[in-house]
């Protein structure tokens, strides 16, 4: 993709924000011909129903709440090219303050028209077998996103909880009532529209949401997540890890999850 790529960069005040909120935007982040390639790579993959892990039956009534596919990047050159580029990882490790980051992994994120379940609030890091806190996601619009199809809001300083028990994403528990001493009373949660090929970006404790596609098209968006070089497996089962044969406290390093961003 030399012709396309990456067009902007965080600011400091965009540094300072993410720190004080735990999110941020970023508009236009990539070009419109990037935009265009990731979503021809990522229609082939649903089209072709080929490349990436699928988390869930396509019919599942989780599939309805967020069908996804992760570590896409394996599979297709194009998303690798976007997920490997430095540029964005060096957004991420500004934003989170670190020496470097590594790869979590890729999501490929359609929420269908039709029968579409809003994505309740929710915090990413109890899914994840990391013993430290710091992954942060790039959640990257493919499609134009408001609160028709599917616009992800964020609770601001909602990462200071800390980690609380995942939730049931086709079930859901009030996330809010779990909150120590009402911490998050009156917080206003905070509505981020997008153009396509503009991102945010939020600490996987940030309590995050998202409403039903109500439109006649698919709300396509590209994730990709990016830990602290040094962060450790903590024995959850996952599907990612699953196949690692991976020890208690041993570092999530090597191949399958490569440094992408270094000071």
């Amino acid at each position: 993709m030399a012709s396309m790529g990456v067009t902007a960069a965080v600011t400091e005040e965009q540094v300072a924000f993410y720190r004080e909120n735990g999110f941020v935007q970023v508009d236009d982040v990539i070009s419109p011909a990037t935009v265009a390639a990731l979503r021809q790579a990522l229609d082939a993959t649903y089209r072709d129903d080929a490349g990436g892990i699928h988390t869930s039956a396509r019919d599942s009534a989780y599939a309805k709440v967020l069908d996804q596919r992760v570590n896409v990047w394996r599979d297709h050159p194009v998303v690798r090219e976007h997920v490997f580029d430095r540029r964005l990882a060096e957004m991420a490790r500004r934003l989170a303050g670190v020496r470097a980051v590594r790869l979590w992994h890729d999501q490929a994120l359609y929420k269908q028209p039709g029968d579409s379940k809003p994505t309740p609030w929710h915090q990413d890091l109890p899914y994840w077998p990391m013993a430290e806190p710091g992954a942060l996601s790039l959640w990257l619009a493919l499609d134009d996103v408001d609160e028709h199809n599917g616009a992800m809001s964020f609770v601001p300083g909602s990462r200071r909880v800390g980690s609380l028990p995942g939730i049931n994403l086709v079930h859901p528990e009030d996330i809010f009532a779990m909150v120590p001493g009402g911490a998050l009373a009156g917080v206003k949660p905070v509505l981020c529209r997008l153009r396509a090929g503009s991102c945010t970006f939020h600490d996987g404790r940030t309590f995050h949401a998202a409403g039903a596609n109500h439109t006649a098209a698919p709300r396509r968006a590209m994730v990709t997540i990016y830990m602290p070089e040094g962060t450790t497996f903590n024995d959850k089962g996952h599907i990612v890890t699953d196949p690692l044969g991976l020890r208690p406290g041993q570092a999530l390093a090597g191949e399958a999850f490569p440094i992408l961003a270094e000071a």
